[in-house]
């Protein structure tokens, strides 16, 4: 089926919301039982980690952990908010930059001004859109940013988006004193669906549409390392304890140019894979062989790719052995865990 499509269904008994593009699957997200990134809570600084530069803080849902640490204080209470998923074994961590963030606003505590996405460069929209943030927003100490999918049409939704989030953010910043309590939960997938993605798509809600909609096959093939890369070339997506392995092969193909047209299709695909499978931290790819003077275009691929993803992403660079390194956040739990 061609165009996009949202479909919000459950998995499992998990809330869950698929974002399918021309009949493939673009994006997965599904509800577990971690803190959900975006939540706020009232932390209790607990011990330092004087090694690792940060601290450990007390929550009700178990220990925290906080980088670039200045001037706490053990049993110090504390505003912060979850950034992503822990590694196994390791605290979540958090921030103390919190964000309250929707479709179309995003409130900044302690960082004031009012700012509209640099992607938006219609002038008169540019203006009528300040001229609402000014409307709604309250002088104070915080700041707005105005999102790439605001639209002259949606000047009422974007008020009632700015004055939702000022309100939220000015009842839980303003919870400093007491014990450890979280504050807010992070958004779930049907509110995530809604707020990040943004282009036009059908909306489907029915129950069951992960299985009429094609999701359930989607997920399936997600389960198995081996990824199709066309005219017979593939690659492996394998998460190891240390790092995610990814190794990309002509297959059959031995023609002049193969390697080189496997590894942009594979670098064209693997920021969706990875998104897809829930995979972060570490990750080397082994490129079918190609020439020197050909690893600026699979970088350049790849970067491109990365971008168009949204999730951060550092490209690290050759290593002497001919492999590329990235590195990557983690912002999603691995599909096969949940």
């Amino acid at each position: 089926m061609k165009g996009r499509q949202i479909i919000l269904d459950h998995l499992n008994g998990r809330e869950a919301a698929a974002l399918m593009v021309d009949g493939k699957l673009h994006d997965f997200l599904i509800d577990n039982d971690a803190p959900r990134p975006g939540t706020i809570y009232r932390a209790i600084a607990d011990r330092p980690m004087k090694g690792q530069g940060g601290m450990f803080l007390s929550t009700p849902d178990g220990n925290v952990f906080l980088r670039q640490v200045k001037g706490l204080s053990p049993g110090q209470p504390l505003l912060v908010q979850v950034t992503g998923y822990a590694e196994d074994g390791k605290a979540i961590p958090v921030t103390q930059k919190i964000l309250f963030k929707s479709r179309y606003a995003i409130v900044t505590p302690d960082s004031p001004g009012l700012n509209v996405s640099r992607s938006i460069k219609d002038d008169d929209l540019r203006d009528t859109l300040k001229g609402i943030a000014h409307g709604v927003m309250q002088e104070g100490d915080m700041g707005l940013i105005l999102r790439s999918c605001c639209t002259a049409e949606d000047v009422d939704e974007i008020a009632e988006d700015i004055a939702s989030m000022e309100d939220m953010a000015t009842a839980i910043m303003s919870e400093t004193e007491g014990p450890a309590e979280k504050l807010s939960e992070g958004d779930g997938p049907h509110v995530l669906a809604w707020r990040e993605w943004i282009d036009p798509a059908d909306v489907v809600t029915s129950p069951g549409s992960f299985d009429t909609h094609g999701v359930l096959d989607a997920l399936e093939d997600l389960s198995h390392p081996r990824v199709s890369l066309g005219n017979g070339a593939y690659m492996f997506v394998e998460p190891t304890r240390a790092l995610v392995a990814v190794d990309v092969n002509t297959g059959r193909d031995t023609s002049p140019g193969a390697a080189l047209q496997a590894n942009i299709s594979a670098a064209k695909d693997l920021p969706r894979q990875l998104r897809l499978r829930g995979l972060g931290g570490q990750i080397t790819i082994d490129a079918a062989p190609i020439p020197k003077k050909d690893r600026r275009i699979f970088e350049s691929t790849l970067r491109a790719a990365l971008k168009a993803d949204g999730v951060e992403t550092v490209m690290a660079g050759w290593t002497p052995l001919g492999h590329f390194e990235l590195q990557r956040k983690r912002d999603r739990l691995p599909l096969e865990g949940l």
